[in-house]
This record gives structure tokens, sequence and C-alpha cells, in this order.
């Protein structure tokens, strides 16, 4: 059996530079990820299959569109012989709470797949499989810091970011991509007319991280918390936790990130958070 993590992907900005012809908005999104995460496993040689288990599997969709199974079968199109195998899934991670769970479960398949057969990670195969089933998925594909443009399929090199002691909060409350995007109102061609994305150093230090996101944002956050008010309430609580460096949205909502300036402030702050909404997914997290 072949194991490895699916971690949650954290949208650390999030630039709407507007929307291409072929529908898909154009982004600028530097991206980070959790230890917080997935597991996910794979015996090859057996029919291909998906078990699904953990606290959030229920919400997790196990039938053929799950996203392991979609991404397995691309591959499986363009390589001709493919091992595949049975998957079990580990889900941990809330489903639709704009840290790509489900696109962290597809690169984890393709990663599995790519151990299983010998493909190395750069194989142009693995990647046009995972430009197929999702914008996050390939993003995901090799879990570290970096800027992602486009529709996701343009991808920067790795950044060597400082570790982030984090507070990630989910209110428990799915937040469909789609209308969060059609609330922008953008229509193809259309462009915001913002500047383009703060360039981000290739090893920055936390202070000249931290100054430079103080300068970026989420777009999507204004079109969430209308879908979603109760992501209002968790960036303030966010925002009033002590230590609190930074706090914002993650991709389309609705779980939130809080950035602190040491670990124990982070520890502190989820316990305080944990306390008073018992029902939300809190977690602390190194984002690197």
């Amino acid at each position: 059996m072949l194991t490895t993590r699916a971690p949650a992907k954290i949208n650390l900005t999030l630039h709407v530079r507007g929307r291409r012809p072929d529908g898909y908005h154009d982004l600028e999104s530097l991206v980070a990820f959790s230890g917080a995460g997935d597991t996910l496993s794979l015996t090859p040689g057996e029919p291909l299959s998906l078990d699904i288990s953990g606290p959030t599997s229920s919400a997790a969709g196990a039938g053929d569109d799950n996203l392991v199974l979609r991404a397995s079968r691309r591959l499986a199109e363009d390589v001709k012989g493919l091992r595949l195998g049975r998957f079990r899934l580990e889900k941990r991670l809330p489903v639709a709470a704009g840290i790509g769970g489900g696109s962290s479960d597809a690169a984890a398949a393709l990663r599995l797949l790519a151990r299983a057969n010998d493909l190395a990670l750069d194989d142009p195969r693995l990647r046009e499989a995972a430009r197929a089933v999702g914008s996050d998925v390939p993003v995901c594909l090799e879990p570290r810091a970096r800027m992602m443009r486009g529709a996701g399929e343009s991808l920067g090199a790795p950044l060597n970011l400082p570790s982030l002691p984090a507070v990630l909060i989910n209110p428990g409350v799915p937040v469909a991509t789609a209308p969060v995007f059609a609330a922008l109102g953008l229509q193809p061609g259309a462009s915001r007319g913002d500047g383009a994305h703060i360039e981000i150093a290739a090893q920055p230090n936390a202070a000249q991280l931290l100054a430079a996101l103080a300068k970026c944002r989420n777009d999507l956050e204004d079109a969430a918390c209308l879908q979603a008010p109760v992501i209002v309430g968790a960036l303030a609580i966010l925002r009033a936790a002590r230590g609190c460096r930074l706090a914002r949205m993650s991709g389309s909502g609705a779980t939130c990130f809080a950035l602190f300036a040491t670990r124990r402030d982070a520890v502190r702050a989820a316990r305080v958070i944990r306390d008073q909404h018992p029902a939300w997914w809190v977690k602390t997290a190194m984002l690197r």
C-alpha cells in the first residue's frame, strides 16, 4: 500500500484580473500549504475503486464523480496499461471550503499512481490529467508555496517562504464556487483594470512577506460574504485574536485564516475560538 498526504491549499492572496474569452477567470494567487489535510492510500493492482472514511466523509461524494476517480480515469486515457488500484481516503478537510480539499485529493491520487507506475511528477501526461480535472489540481500536484496564474495552468517556481504560524477556521457553511465568481459580474473578455500582483521574493523573511501580503487581497471575499454572512463574523474573530498579523478568506470561502507572530499565539487563539464555537472546524497550522 502506498500512502500520501493531501494537504489543505491556502490562498494567501487571490486577485481576479479579469475574465478570459473562454469564460475562465484570470487569476493571480500566492498559494501555500498546511500540514492539516486528508490522507490517501493506494493498493496497486486491484480494480479501480475508492473507499472513504473520516469525519467529513459524508460530504465528500463517494460516486464516480469523486475527483480521485476522475483523475485516475483521466490519466489512464493517456497512459496505456496504467496500473490502477483501490484507493482509501481518510477525509478530514471540510468540503466546498475554499481550501482545495477535493483538488488536493485528486493530486494525491496522481502522485500515488505516478509512484506505482514509475512516472516522474513532471511527466506531461500527469500535468495534463491534473489540468483536465480542475483548476486547483496542478498547484496541488507538488504542494509547495508558489504563484498560480491564469485559470490555474500557469505555475511559478517554488518559493521558500518562512514558516507561518496560522489558525484555519471554517464555520461549517459550504460555499459554492460558481455563484461567488458570478457575483463579480465579469463578462468574457472583461478586465477589472487592477494592477499586477506584487512580486513575492523567492526567499522572503517573515517581515518582508507580511508587508507584501498586506498590500494584497482576496477579490472573492466580498462576494462570498454576501453568500455566507457568517464569514464576516469569522474574520472579525480572527482579527481580534491576540497576536494576529493578518486575517483573510481562502479561495472562494468559507474557510478563513489568520497569520500569527508565534506558534504559541496561534495555539492560544485556536483554543479560544474552539471553546466559543465548538461546531466550527478550527485548526492550527504552519503554512509553507
